[in-house]
């Protein structure tokens, strides 16, 4: 696609140590290569060799930020170089089926008042991954469970939700400038949260669109970077979310959140678990040590 040819959509991918993921999530956008389309590709300064390993193409446009600057200002800085009317973020340990971005980015503008529009997610064994969640922190701890997802797993219809996980997410361009982006205060996980409720307050509706599918694979940069405390660090973005909504909200949460998760700590332990039992002390801790 030349620099000067129309551009309807544009995937953002941001990159940090994804390692052969990343060359697998652009090969996936190559097979599905659409007209009028292009790939901006965030590198926050790799060091494993992941951005050197991409062929150039034609459509592939490659923003190198220096330094790792966290998925949230990363893609900001992506969709700062992008000349989409629509924004895609896909992370770069995903791939997309044929077909999923049309799909996706169809169901958007076809939807009355909705500016986001999140996809279907499966493991790379074909297993059904979550995709979206609730706001409200009873409800988001209670429901948003492997019991409480039940019903989601054989919903095929796009539907109306609180918010979508950015793993594989669709903003209209006019909708992301007038939140002004990501709030880059999160480094990663919560900004999904973040954007979702920020848009429903102004009258933005967010969907989920199951068939518009994404294969998601290991947390492969979060997992170099975290190792076994990443479950935390997906807690502390949820605090931070919650934090943002007022004292009492986040008392609510960070509390419940702390039970829930002491109480599967202890099960884990008590049935030898011993690496589940010490995933879930970390998230215990990081309810308990957290200030806004």
């Amino acid at each position: 696609m030349g620099a000067n040819a129309r551009v309807n959509v544009s995937v953002v991918v941001v990159n940090w140590n994804a390692g052969a993921a990343l060359a697998a999530c652009i090969a996936s956008l190559a097979a599905d290569d659409g007209a009028e389309r292009e790939v901006v590709l965030v590198d926050n300064a790799s060091t494993d060799g992941s951005l050197a390993a991409i062929p150039r193409r034609p459509w592939l446009r490659v923003v190198e930020t220096g330094s790792n600057l966290g998925f949230a200002a990363g893609a900001n800085r992506g969709a700062e170089a992008a000349r989409g009317t629509t924004l895609v973020f896909l992370n770069p340990d995903a791939t997309v089926r044929p077909g999923a971005i049309a799909c996706l980015v169809a169901t958007l503008e076809a939807s009355p008042r909705a500016g986001i529009a999140g996809g279907g997610l499966r493991a790379p064994t074909g297993r059904w991954q979550p995709g979206w969640a609730r706001f409200a922190p009873v409800r988001h701890l209670v429901l948003d469970t492997t019991i409480g997802r039940l019903p989601s797993r054989w919903r095929r219809v796009p539907h109306e939700v609180d918010w979508v996980y950015g793993t594989f997410m669709a903003v209209q361009r006019t909708v992301f400038e007038q939140l002004g982006g990501f709030d880059q205060r999160y480094f990663v996980y919560g900004e999904d949260a973040d954007v979702c409720y920020r848009a429903a307050r102004l009258g933005v509706r967010t969907i989920h669109v199951p068939e518009a599918e994404a294969v998601h694979g290991a947390n492969v940069s979060a997992t170099h970077r975290y190792g076994r405390g990443r479950e935390a660090e997906v807690m502390k973005g949820e605090l931070r979310f919650y934090a943002r909504r007022g004292p009492a909200v986040l008392h609510v949460f960070r509390t419940l959140a702390a039970c829930k998760f002491g109480v599967k700590a202890a099960m884990a332990a008590a049935v030898g678990r011993a690496d589940a039992a010490s995933t879930y002390a970390r998230v215990v801790g990081a309810c308990v040590r957290f200030h806004s």
